[in-house]
């Protein structure tokens, strides 16, 4: 979802999935700010080719959209659905024409869909983390990248902290797929998630072995022969970790998942299996959102707010739509 989010100039390894979604025509909002539904509308737009002019209002009970001389009132559904009348790219509600289709149906257990939107974000991060490290090893130090970097080592703990983000989240998605998913599987055939927890323990060496990389290229010479060769072996490990990853989450969708819904859970176990995966990953539902969030296409963006919407509390949704509309564009 990173299209909106900032408007200063990034490496092309730190463009999101939609950041070219550029536009000029200016839609007014006027609403309660700490609104769910006003702060909801917000991340739509964000998504949409707009200019938005947010002007926060408590006489306005609901929000109220204003677009040339159209004034849209009544509820989010009414609100989505003109945006996508007026600005059908991106799309943002699911239609025949973009379902996901395949075995991604009603009867099939809302927690499969967050660990398959989960993987994506995650993996787009990954990539983005490769396509950024193989430039700072085709540059050696020796040259600077986007001026908005700053200088090598400014750049490196940028770097840096993008990974731990990265990491922080890889790390509470395994936990949850180890507390929560793979205990289902595990209760209806014993060992049908054995490979999938040892490939978690496999790449964990790798993952910590990154991050102290990281750290030992932040304290060296840039420009030198040992910077530079740390700089190859970080792209190295980057690359190994995302093929790991995207091999283990496509084996994951195509074998392991599709049997949730043969387990038949009931609709009381789906919600408490919800309230676990979202409980178990607090940090990613928390100060980790924004990032999260930036990793997904509009489309899926708004398919897991609604799911987050479902089954948390409306001062955590309140809370994590904030950290997004919030935050400088």
């Amino acid at each position: 979802m990173g299209n909106c989010f900032e408007t200063a100039r990034k490496s092309t390894a730190e463009i999101a999935p939609s950041e070219l979604i550029k536009g000029s025509p200016v839609i007014k909002l006027y609403g309660p700010p700490n609104s769910i539904a006003t702060s909801y509308i917000r991340f739509a737009l964000l998504h949409k080719p707009v200019s938005l002019q947010f002007i926060p209002s408590e006489t306005h009970e609901t929000p109220v959209l204003i677009f040339q001389s159209e004034v849209v009132t009544g509820s989010v559904e009414t609100m989505l659905r003109y945006l996508e009348g007026k600005f059908p790219d991106p799309p943002l509600t699911i239609s025949t024409s973009n379902s996901v289709g395949g075995w991604y149906g009603g009867t099939t257990p809302m927690v499969v869909w967050v660990v398959v939107l989960q993987h994506r974000s995650l993996m787009w991060h990954l990539e983005r983390l490769v396509r950024w490290a193989e430039d700072l090893t085709a540059r050696g130090g020796k040259a600077r990248g986007d001026p908005a970097m700053g200088s090598p080592r400014m750049e490196v703990r940028k770097f840096g902290r993008n990974y731990s983000q990265l990491l922080e989240m890889l790390l509470e998605h395994a936990q949850m797929e180890e507390k929560v998913v793979f205990p289902i599987l595990e209760s209806a055939d014993r060992g049908l998630s054995k490979v999938a927890n040892e490939e978690h323990a496999r790449d964990l060496p790798l993952m910590n072995g990154i991050k102290e990389d990281i750290k030992s290229i932040g304290v060296l010479d840039s420009g030198s022969s040992v910077y530079q060769e740390f700089l190859s072996n970080l792209s190295l490990r980057l690359k190994t970790l995302k093929d790991h990853c995207k091999e283990h989450f496509k084996e994951e969708e195509k074998e392991l998942l599709p049997l949730m819904e043969a387990v038949e859970l009931s609709k009381l176990q789906q919600e408490k299996v919800m309230q676990q995966s979202l409980d178990v990953m607090r940090e990613t539902h928390s100060h980790l959102f924004r990032f999260f969030m930036e990793g997904l296409q509009p489309l899926d963006a708004m398919q897991y707010l609604d799911m987050i919407k479902r089954y948390c509390d409306n001062v955590r949704v309140s809370l994590m739509l904030h950290m997004i509309v919030d935050a400088p564009h």
